[in-house]
């Protein structure tokens, strides 16, 4: 399976912090906030990544991620020159996706839970093995302000609605999914919205009425967060204060997971860490990595 972080628009909620660069470049407490949608694609042994951004913002992003091969990932690039929705990314990256599955999340959200790569690779072990698409379901106080599922007593779902006055259900599809290799055509087949724009759920809708469409519910346990304003932007960062002091462990810490996956050599993750000189991240990697040795 490949992955796609969808990184574009132009923030105006998050204005004038985003007048100048894009706002998946901000800090989240300790790092920037694309690094977490991008854990999340490495925690589902996804290496083969697509960031799509803006014009403006991808040549700062190439910057800030270089070819991957620090992380023992491959990324491309590819430009967004207007938002027209979610499912556009599927037609900007048709060429990089080809006959894989392919995994998009959307480059202001962040998970967290205990195990959550593995309910991941679960995800995509069903994908790849029942050519469903996979969606990710998250219980909100707020539904009217997301895209809705309609769940029946059985778990399936039974019907999408986007941003409805009067939710069916509190459950909300968060930023993440997961599609077969034919997910590209399903994309072309969408008609844009009356906004102009083709819907992620229009397209999830195509994959619910061919009977081709699993929610997986993120319950107790699971934080999910997006940072689509100044308020929730402040909150992900007091959350993942809270819990990395706490624990003295770092969330969406991209090098940490790929030298746990065995994607570096011992001589990768030395020059990794020097490459972060005395920073706190840095000696954190440095600590993580002695420790490591010191067990084997």
């Amino acid at each position: 399976m490949k992955g796609i972080i969808l990184a574009g628009g132009a923030g105006t909620r998050l204005y004038p912090v985003t007048k100048a660069q894009s706002k998946q470049l901000l800090p989240v407490y300790d790092k920037p906030m694309i690094y977490y949608p991008l854990a999340v694609l490495m925690l589902a042994n996804i290496r083969e990544i697509c960031v799509i951004s803006t014009p403006r913002d991808l040549p700062r992003f190439h910057e800030l991620l270089g070819d991957g091969q620090q992380w023992g990932l491959t990324f491309e690039y590819k430009e967004q020159p207007k938002p027209e929705g979610i499912a556009q990314a599927f037609l900007i990256a048709e060429d990089f996706i080809g006959q894989d599955p392919v995994c998009l999340i959307l480059g202001d959200n962040l998970f967290y839970g205990v195990e959550f790569g593995d309910v991941l690779i679960r995800a995509q072990k069903t994908v790849e093995e029942t050519n469903q698409a996979v969606t990710f379901g998250y219980t909100v106080s707020n539904p009217q302000d997301f895209g809705v599922a309609e769940i029946d007593e059985a778990g399936q779902v039974i019907s999408l609605e986007e941003k409805p006055t009067n939710p069916k259900s509190d459950c909300a599809v968060t930023g993440l999914y997961m599609y077969p290799s034919d997910v590209a055509a399903q994309a072309r087949a969408v008609q844009p919205s009356a906004r102009g724009e083709l819907e992620i759920t229009a397209l999830n809708e195509r994959y619910l009425q061919s009977n081709r469409l699993r929610l997986t519910t993120l319950g107790r346990g699971f934080a999910w967060l997006d940072t689509g304003s100044h308020e929730s932007l402040l909150d992900a960062g007091h959350f993942i204060a809270t819990i990395e002091r706490r624990q003295g462990l770092k969330i969406g810490c991209v090098e940490e997971i790929a030298w746990h996956k065995g994607w570096l050599s011992r001589g990768m993750m030395v020059e990794v860490i020097k490459s972060l000189g005395s920073s706190s991240y840095g000696l954190y990697l440095k600590r993580i990595w002695e420790k490591d040795l010191s067990e084997v």
